[in-house]
């Protein structure tokens, strides 16, 4: 049968939830970000792409993928054949598309199909999932305590959200796109600071709750304040306010280039789970 793609997130959410299900954190960001469009949209002026693949007419649900154009698409756990079909349904919506992102395996395929003969991908982004164990606080903890945001401190974090988005090397966006996101997160109470007298000198936020597992993203300290334990301070503390609101798994992502903030959220009590890559193509029409 192959893909069916759709824009409808109730759509994609029914008949792929079953195979989202069977390993939720390795789908995290299927999943949060399909949670997010249900809750607020794709986001002014965008519109987000849902897609679901079968082997067979009877087969159930076996791999799934979202896109937000103008980001590139994030690929679920899948079959080769799986991400390789893809690539025909992708190039007629988009031909000069410049990059994927998922686990080795099937972004490895998809971009071997993408690019045919000419072989022209790298990998330009390695991160690592990690799952939540035992929390170990610092100890000892920096000065300062954990709070959550209030909307005094919107415009101090609508920066730093477009400033954690330059340093990740992301695609900045608006300044009142970070204004309204940073905003929502603020009043349902998922932005955590921490404080110093008064002052914020780090911020971390949670995702909603789905399928029983909350991501900590992101976990943002300006430079000039880095290095004095306010991250991990301020991480330990989201991550253990999601497990105080239900979430079975924690999780979170690290960029594999940064030994610093993957020593520490071990030390935290995370644990490695799963690797992905963002792979670039050399050419933005594929070579057939």
């Amino acid at each position: 049968m192959g893909w069916q793609l759709t824009d409808d997130v109730e759509e994609f959410r029914t008949a792929a939830d079953p195979c989202l299900a069977l390993e939720p954190a390795r789908s995290t960001l299927l999943l949060t970000i399909s949670e997010s469009v249900r809750a607020h949209g794709a986001g002014a002026g965008a519109s987000a792409r849902f897609g679901h693949w079968r082997e067979s007419e009877d087969a159930p649900v076996s791999a799934g993928f979202v896109q937000t154009p103008p980001l590139r698409p994030l690929l679920g756990p899948m079959p080769d054949r799986a991400a390789r079909e893809l690539v025909p349904v992708l190039r007629a919506l988009d031909p000069s598309l410049s990059s994927v992102q998922g686990e080795e395996a099937c972004v490895r395929a998809f971009a071997a199909e993408w690019t045919g003969c000419s072989g022209g991908w790298h990998v330009s982004h390695r991160v690592r999932l990690f799952r939540l164990g035992e929390l170990t606080p610092p100890d000892p903890a920096p000065a300062g305590r954990a709070r959550l945001a209030t909307a005094e401190d919107l415009p101090l974090l609508a920066e730093w959200m477009s400033a954690f988005a330059t340093d990740t090397g992301q695609a900045v966006r608006a300044d009142e796109d970070y204004t309204r996101a940073t905003a929502e997160r603020i009043a349902v109470g998922r932005l955590w600071l921490w404080d110093v007298a008064g002052a914020p000198v780090a911020m971390a936020s949670v995702t909603p709750t789905v399928a029983g597992q909350a991501r900590v993203s992101p976990v943002y300290t300006p430079l000039r304040l880095r290095g004095r334990g306010y991250g991990g301070a301020v991480t330990a503390a989201v991550s253990r306010a999601a497990r105080d609101a239900g979430a079975e798994q924690v999780l979170l992502y690290t960029d594999l280039a940064n030994p610093t903030s993957n020593a520490l959220y071990q030390r935290l009590g995370y644990r490695p789970l799963t690797d992905s890559q963002v792979l670039t193509f050399d050419r933005g029409v594929p070579q057939k």
